[in-house]
């Protein structure tokens, strides 16, 4: 008798059949890809040998764009068609672009929404476009190392990445013909590259610093479960910006202007990022730059030089190293191990800043560079099917509270900071006047206690609530965060069953210090911040008393209170009114005491009429039957 051979749906029919997946980092800089291949983990290279892919996509009139080193070699000839570090423009809206305008040498133009597009010649092209160009290289670059299509992939992402940069980097993933298995946060993909779910359990943190962004991260490692317990960073801080500074020096040691041109200045980052790169392994090295209408600049540039320039911005990333510990509630002394991530970490400044800072050399065994492509390679080869024994368990975290608008403009938050993912959460909201029967929610991302020191990242209407009194009805909005940090939003009527929802997907991102200025701010105006709530609430209620009031006068007003009781209640309604638009909650919450005492004898005059109304026509014995 024949047999049939039978597998699960999505399966191979062949058991031992290997389906081809991939890790990939899109960095600010350069980009790799890795895979698995004979059960170990490692980084693609290309024709020529190159593992890494410089991140620069250069678009002319005629042919596909030109991708990596060929396009790196363009940057000063052909700068406003020659794009480089778009990962800094990932999620972002106009208004981000433009506070990083005197930084970039490209040509912005608005787009349909609000997502800035670069002017080239080939048209206007987005950033998310951009890096699908980029990814699709490396894509190509695997299939011809693997000789077969890509089943899936993971796409590592900073975790300090917000939900707009999250979305726009899944859909360049999806521009370039990928499957994406799952968005993995940088440091954890470390994580994994090293082995710490293999290795002694404890307490690890993951300094990330690449080209353009910053991440630390914590991680508990406990029997195969990686459990991120806090991260904090910068989306705006990394070796472009130590460029910039070198570059900034240059520019002045030369006596070069800030009109020097498109060309000129990206060829100042050229050799600022020389010079730098230099400056890792000896301790001087000489710069030399072209100046118009002069002889060529040259300089020497020592490492105690460089130290000096870019010891702010090493600076910068301890604060974040605090305040991580501070969310995960240890100590600096708790930490049993540190690794360090990202081409950045090679300047010895970093490695001796972040030793100090941890009372521990850290662990370079792992190319930076590579580390995080190494990483996602293996989650990659898990999520594919190729380990299903493989009991490692990820256990990621958001990294800034989500919530809603609710009355007053005030931040009810649903999901607080480093939660961790994938998670859900639920919270019962109701209506505020009488007969609503449509709710405005507004999602908002941040720490602080106001609607307007948040980012909106959506807005959504439920429609048909059934009109009640207000206060009646039931809206259950749920939020629901994937394992790549993606949110969901349901609000759902709970007596008739009404559904609106929303794939929260904006297209823009936090700005430049948004982020960090968020947890800064949480904490230095908290008390503050917890005032304005205490006034925004009784504002509210004194909104509803008032409201409720007037309904009330308006219907038996006349007919059940004399002249002088009238008067009373009218005074202290001005007061109340007069007292809402002041700076005090205090004088609110005495003023709507006030109003009810005033009230208090018509409320229980208009209770009486109310039951005598609904007794009128009926005996006793009938409500005491039912």
């Amino acid at each position: 008798m024949a047999l049939l051979q039978i597998s699960e749906p999505g399966q191979s029919t062949a058991p031992h059949e290997r389906r081809l997946a991939a890790g990939i980092d899109l960095g600010t800089t350069n980009s790799l890809i890795a895979s698995v291949r004979s059960g170990v983990a490692e980084t693609l290279a290309d024709a020529d040998g190159d593992h890494l892919l410089p991140s620069v996509v250069r678009y002319t009139t005629e042919g596909p764009p030109l991708v990596g080193r060929i396009a790196l070699d363009a940057e000063t000839t052909d700068p406003l068609n020659t794009i480089a570090s778009v990962k800094r423009l990932m999620g972002r809206g106009v208004g981000d672009v433009k506070s990083l305008g005197a930084h970039l040498p490209y040509e912005f133009v608005p787009g349909t929404s609000d997502m800035p597009l670069l002017h080239t010649c080939r048209g206007d092209i987005s950033p998310v476009e951009v890096s699908a160009d980029i990814l699709r290289v490396l894509k190509t670059r695997a299939e011809q190392t693997l000789g077969g299509e890509l089943d899936g992939v993971v796409i590592t992402v900073p975790a300090y990445f917000d939900d707009a940069q999250r979305q726009a980097t899944r859909d360049a993933g999806k521009l370039a013909g990928l499957q994406v298995l799952r968005l993995l946060n940088e440091p954890t993909a470390a994580a994994v590259a090293y082995g710490l779910d293999r290795g002694s359990e404890g307490v690890t943190a993951i300094y990330d610093l690449g080209g353009g962004t910053f991440d630390i991260s914590i991680l508990r490692l406990n029997r195969g479960v990686f459990e991120v317990m806090a991260t904090a960073g910068d989306t705006a801080l990394g070796g472009d910006d130590i460029d910039r500074v070198v570059a900034q020096w240059i520019m002045q040691e030369a006596g070069i202007g800030e009109d020097a041109g498109h060309g000129a200045l990206r060829h100042l980052m050229q050799v600022a990022r020389t010079a730098k790169e230099a400056l890792t392994e000896v301790p001087a090295t000489t710069v030399s730059v072209p100046v118009a209408g002069a002889d060529d600049w040259s300089g020497s540039l020592t490492r105690e030089q460089f130290d000096e320039l870019v010891s702010p911005l090493v600076q910068k990333t301890l604060s974040p190293c605090r305040r991580v510990l501070r969310d995960a509630g240890i100590r600096v002394s708790d930490v049993q191990a540190v690794v360090l991530v990202g081409g950045s970490t090679r300047v010895p400044l970093v490695r001796s800043k972040v030793a100090g800072f941890f009372g521990r050399d850290p662990l370079v065994d792992i190319d930076p560079d590579r580390v995080v492509a190494v990483g996602a390679a293996i989650q990659a080869d898990i999520l594919a099917g190729n380990k299903p024994d493989d009991d490692m368990l990820l256990l990621d975290v958001i990294p800034l509270s989500l919530g809603l608008e609710t009355m007053g403009g005030l931040a009810e938050k649903i999901i607080p900071r480093n939660t961790t993912i994938p998670t859900a959460r639920a919270q019962e909201f109701t209506t505020f006047k009488d007969g609503q029967t449509a709710m405005s929610l507004h999602v908002v991302q941040g720490e602080r206690e106001l609607v307007s020191d948040c980012r909106s990242l959506g807005q959504f209407e439920l429609r048909d609530i059934p009109p009640m009194v207000a206060g009646s009805a039931r809206i259950r909005v749920s939020f629901q965060v994937d394992a790549d940090g993606l949110l969901n939003v349901t609000a759902e009527e709970q007596v008739k069953g009404v559904q609106s929802s929303i794939e929260v997907k904006p297209s823009y991102g936090l700005n430049d210090r948004e982020i960090e200025t968020m947890l800064k701010d949480s904490m230095a105006h908290a008390q503050d911040d917890m005032e304005q709530r205490r006034l925004r609430e009784q504002q509210v209620e004194a909104d509803r008393v008032l409201e409720a009031l007037e309904a009330a006068l308006a219907e038996d007003g006349d007919q059940l209170l004399e002249a002088g009781e009238r008067r009373r209640i009218d005074a202290a309604a001005a007061a109340l009114r007069q007292a809402g638009k002041g700076p005090d909650y205090r004088v609110i919450r005495r003023a709507i005491e006030d109003v009810e005492q005033a009230s208090s004898d018509y409320v229980d005059r208009r209770m009486n009429e109310n039951i005598r109304k609904a007794m009128a026509g009926h005996r006793v014995d009938e409500f005491e039957s039912s």
